[in-house]
């Protein structure tokens, strides 16, 4: 589980994000901050995975609240305003989350966070079979292994998760499908295609073969594709 707080002086953007937290089954929210002081005070005693971080706060706002701390833990910024986006990055922040926040969003932010958890605890997800992604369709929440997913395909704002026994369709306004999933087990192929490389059966000239589907590899992803698996 990710160890979590919130800062926010806005009383319901926290509460969206305790809602989230509590959908999402991969966060323990240990306390939510109005006041940026008190939230500083707690970070410089209590030791958390992941901070949610309004940046437009008065006194104090959310940038300047991170340079102050010695030990910086993972940030996601939340903000209703796209100008501080650059800088965030700068600062090594994990996503950059724009209110009002999707669920969907969140997960995916979420997902990253975790992906990078696994990896400072020096268990790399290519090598767990159990690691698994959250991903929302329509109503319903799913819980996916990432070892069951043999490719990604993005069309537009969708993009199919495709599984095993199954497809699952996921509504995204991201602009990454890599936000979905970790780099270190799959690789981009085209524009539209991510695939897991553990499921790669074959590769030809200009598609791959994975199960039953063929998937286009895409002329400006092929040499990367060749580099990355020792391909000459």
């Amino acid at each position: 589980m990710i160890s979590c707080i919130a800062i926010d002086d806005e009383p319901m953007a926290l509460e969206v994000i305790e809602r989230y937290c509590q959908k999402s089954g991969l966060t323990v929210l240990k306390a939510t901050f109005r006041e940026p002081v008190k939230a500083i005070e707690y970070l410089n005693r209590e030791s958390i995975d992941l901070v949610f971080l309004d940046i437009n706060m008065p006194d104090v706002n959310g940038i300047q609240l991170l340079r102050t701390l010695p030990t910086k833990p993972m940030v996601i910024f939340t903000t209703a305003y796209s100008k501080y986006a650059v800088e965030s990055y700068d600062l090594n922040a994990i996503d950059y989350l724009l209110k009002p926040i999707t669920f969907e969003r969140f997960l995916a932010a979420l997902n990253k966070v975790s992906g990078l958890k696994t990896l400072k605890n020096g268990t790399p997800a290519k090598d767990d079979d159990d690691a698994s992604i959250f991903v929302k369709s329509g109503p319903q929440t799913y819980q996916v292994k990432l070892s069951d997913i043999l490719y990604l395909e993005k069309d537009g704002n969708y993009i199919t998760i495709c599984l095993k026994d199954k497809n699952i369709l996921v509504r995204e306004n991201m602009g990454d499908i890599f936000e979905l999933v970790p780099p270190s087990d799959f690789i981009r192929v085209h524009k539209s295609y991510v695939v897991a490389i553990r499921h790669i059966t074959m590769i030809e000239a200009h598609q791959l073969i994975i199960g039953q589907a063929k998937i286009p590899i895409g002329s400006t992803y092929r040499d990367n594709l060749k580099t990355r698996l020792g391909i000459a």
